[in-house]
């Protein structure tokens, strides 16, 4: 969209250059406060400095453009390396509760009958499956958003 706003601007100054060319060549007095020149050609070096002013805010747009792209990419890049480390961490507690559960077990079946185990067993199924819902629509989300 840019690109074709400059080129729209610069070839209405071209055509607003050929159809006044004798009014852009008329020669002016030009006093730049220290120096003055006679029989400078006004028109033609405002017409100049048109194209240079449009020319400068085109590159600064797409300058400006680039910076914000490279900002999104090194903030979707931020997300997806503290999703990993999440990821991580969870699995290294899951670990942890499963050694402690497994160790649970391992007492539970040794002492009392297996009615309490086996509710026991029910119950860390339950929130096994719940855990593992809410963990896929996490990874679901975090997916859609990163892209």
């Amino acid at each position: 969209m840019r690109t074709v706003v400059l080129i729209v601007v610069l070839v209405l100054l071209g055509l607003f250059a050929v159809l006044n060319t004798n009014a852009l060549m008329f020669p002016h007095t030009l006093s730049l406060g220290f120096a003055t020149y006679t029989g400078v050609p006004m028109g033609l070096i405002l017409l100049i400095m048109a194209t240079l002013l449009a020319l400068l805010f085109y590159f600064w747009a797409g300058i400006s453009g680039l910076r914000a792209q490279a900002d999104s990419a090194k903030l979707l890049r931020d997300m997806e390396a503290l999703r990993a480390s999440l990821d991580q961490q969870e699995s290294s507690r899951f670990a942890q509760l499963q050694t402690h559960l497994d160790e649970r077990f391992r007492v539970l079946g040794q002492g009392s009958g297996g009615s309490e185990v086996a509710a026991l067993h029910a119950r860390v199924d339950a929130l096994q499956r719940d855990l593992n819902v809410q963990l896929a629509q996490m990874d679901d989300y975090l997916k859609t958003k990163l892209g």
